[in-house]
């Protein structure tokens, strides 16, 4: 997923994390527990695509940890699909394994995609990694791409590669979105400048959260000076249940507007209910809160998918670390709630967008957020805990997703708060 660090030792360390995921099927396989299935895309839809007599054999194979009902699979998916559509595909060429959970079924689910004849093989959960690296170590004449994960340019192996996108990016900007919509409600008597304080609903303490819940908070810091945040973390990347109640939670405690990084409309059926704006994640939210949900950060891994698969048809080699943001359209905002988001919101955004597909803006610009009252390049050259971040911190800026595809941003900044639900 452009799309994302430390050395290995160190990442194992902050990065316990596991992405959800999600895909469609109709019959069970073999290879899958009782919930996961497999379906090519002739078992859903007639192939009505073209392709060229030398592609008529290639085959996709893609492991998804969920099913189509949480959002981080959903984005995934239309990923698949877009690549199907710009390469001419036909369904009998795309298998898809749904509910793959992180343990030996997938390494099963994986081999079973090989003995299929897949050429590429995806996998979309970070506790995916071991096994895809197992099964790359034993089918060497296939290609396989893993989301998430850090692994692939230590393991020795020339088949295996590591993708995600710099959604931090995208947050960013849906930041700007949520800080214009606190200036107006201050500017309409709704709230004071000392009650801007959002709550965001976390999944797990681990760097890709921090990187976007902080990316987040620099783009309505960005516009809206005197914001906080308080960070709830569920502990779950998707529980419908425990994000509305966090967000509840939130509201309570004083957070006038609520955000997140976990994959379900949960949170922002709660804001609904309160009159509370929302940003949401990976989907538009607008059908379940069409009064409050201001705009989604969002994947477009469709730009990874459609470059992975043409270079391996090609005969090309897949770079063991992929990420990209705006400047490859691999990450985006939902479409603006027109109703109630800031008159002049679309061109700030666009002029946001603009600036950090230049270069001119970088989201984690050091001379924005201080730690503990210091800069981090302070903190650098006066405590050994910070030194390790000098591989990350030069130039002004904190370089995210340029050294390993996976998120390494895992500052704790002035101005948030953490708080781990029970």
């Amino acid at each position: 997923m452009k799309k994302k660090i430390l050395s290995v030792g160190l990442i194992f360390i902050l990065m316990v994390i596991t992405l959800a995921g999600c895909g469609t099927s109709t019959s069970t396989s073999d290879s899958s527990t009782s919930d996961s299935s497999e379906t090519t895309k002739s078992d859903v839809a007639d192939n009505s695509s073209e392709v060229s007599d030398s592609s008529n054999d290639f085959k996709v194979g893609v492991v998804y940890i969920g099913d189509e009902n949480e959002g981080y699979t959903e984005a995934h998916m239309k990923g698949i699909d877009s690549m199907q559509e710009a390469l001419g595909l036909s369904d009998e060429q795309i298998i898809e394994k749904t509910n793959i959970p992180e343990n030996e079924t997938c390494y099963d689910a994986i081999v079973d995609l090989a003995e299929q004849g897949c050429d590429i093989i995806f996998t979309t959960s970070f506790g995916h990694e071991d096994y895809t690296i197992q099964a790359a170590s034993e089918y060497p004449d296939i290609q396989f791409a893993h989301a998430t994960g850090y692994q692939a340019a230590a393991s020795g192996l020339d088949n295996i590669c590591n993708y995600f996108t710099d959604v931090y990016e995208a947050r960013y900007v849906a930041g700007v979105v949520a800080g214009l919509k606190l200036n107006e409600m201050i500017a309409d008597g709704i709230i004071t400048e000392d009650e801007c304080k959002i709550g965001y609903i976390g999944a797990y303490p681990y760097a890709e959260v921090v990187s976007g819940y902080t990316a987040f908070f620099l783009g309505v810091r960005s516009v809206c000076e005197t914001a906080t945040m308080e960070v709830q973390y569920t502990n779950s990347w998707a529980d419908m249940t425990l994000e509305k109640e966090t967000a509840e939670a939130l509201i309570a405690d004083g957070c006038v507007l609520i955000s997140q990084h976990a994959d379900t409309t949960g949170g922002a059926t709660a804001c609904e209910a309160n009159g509370v704006p929302i940003v949401g994640y990976n989907v538009d939210m607008t059908s379940v809160a069409p009064n409050t949900a201001l705009t989604s950060a969002a994947n477009n891994w469709g730009v990874y998918y459609t470059y992975a698969v043409k270079t391996v048809m090609e005969g090309g080699k897949l770079p063991a670390d992929w990420s990209e943001g705006f400047a490859e359209g691999a990450v985006s905002i939902t479409e603006l709630n027109e109703n109630i988001v800031p008159e002049g919101t679309a061109e700030k955004v666009a002029e946001v967008e603009e600036a950090i597909k230049s270069g001119e803006l970088h989201v984690f610009d050091t001379s924005t957020f201080t730690i503990n009252g210091s800069s981090i390049e302070d903190l650098m050259e006066t405590d050994e805990n910070y030194a390790k971040y000098k591989e990350y911190v030069f130039d002004g800026y904190f370089h995210e997703s340029e050294l390993k595809s996976a998120p390494s941003f895992d500052l704790r900044i002035d101005g948030i708060t953490e708080l781990t639900t029970d």
